[in-house]
């Protein structure tokens, strides 16, 4: 029979392994597959709003590329130490110009520029996307294109946020994107799914 202080170091020892098992695999999911992100802010009302929680899907950009009309986590190029939720509205080589209030969009396999159709977006938002500062009001033209390999995102509360119209440079790298927004968690009263919309570009 084992003695009374084994059998202790031996529980001591079990237990200690089942934490750093839990560990690893609670850190493995949050790093590569999904994660609670809290929003801060209103720059994304009214899809997203102050302090709700939401979680992010990791693994779908680990898999495949992020696609036009998703909202996101990301780091911005202006701060690194800082994550941002906004919508990806611009892929690699896209040409894009603001003006007259709206976005358009000239996708890499197209000739034709687009007004990009955006539900999303509420009675204050709609028709406002200005170029920097996005509060001024100011319609003249501003363009943009993507680079491979980047994208570019707005704050669906145009006159209130912060994104790739005022980034230097304005586009956010793949590998800076941490991953897409699945659902929204917290407050139990609004949870629900994000649906990407269908630009049909």
């Amino acid at each position: 029979m084992s003695s009374p202080k084994r059998t202790v170091w031996f529980h001591i020892f079990d237990v200690l392994l089942n934490i750093v098992i839990i560990v690893a695999i609670v850190g493995f999911i949050r790093t590569f597959l999904v994660s609670p992100f809290q929003v801060e802010g209103s720059s994304m009302v009214d899809t997203l709003e102050n302090n709700q929680y939401i979680i992010i899907n990791k693994l779908a950009y680990h898999i495949g590329e992020p696609v036009r009309g998703e909202v996101v986590v990301f780091r911005p190029p202006t701060d690194h130490k800082k994550h941002y939720v906004k919508r990806l509205v611009g892929i690699p080589g896209d040409s894009i110009s603001i003006r007259d209030g709206n976005v358009f969009i000239t996708p890499a396999s197209q000739t034709k520029e687009v007004a990009l159709d955006e539900e999303y977006l509420n009675d204050r938002s709609a028709g406002h996307t200005y170029k920097h500062p996005p509060s001024t009001g100011n319609t003249e033209e501003v363009h943009f294109e993507v680079p491979e390999g980047h994208y570019f995102l707005l704050g669906d509360n145009r006159q209130g946020s912060l994104d790739s119209r005022s980034f230097d440079p304005p586009y956010v790298p793949k590998k800076d994107i941490t991953g897409k927004v699945w659902f929204v968690a917290l407050p139990v009263k609004k949870i629900h799914s994000l649906e990407s919309p269908d630009y049909q570009l």
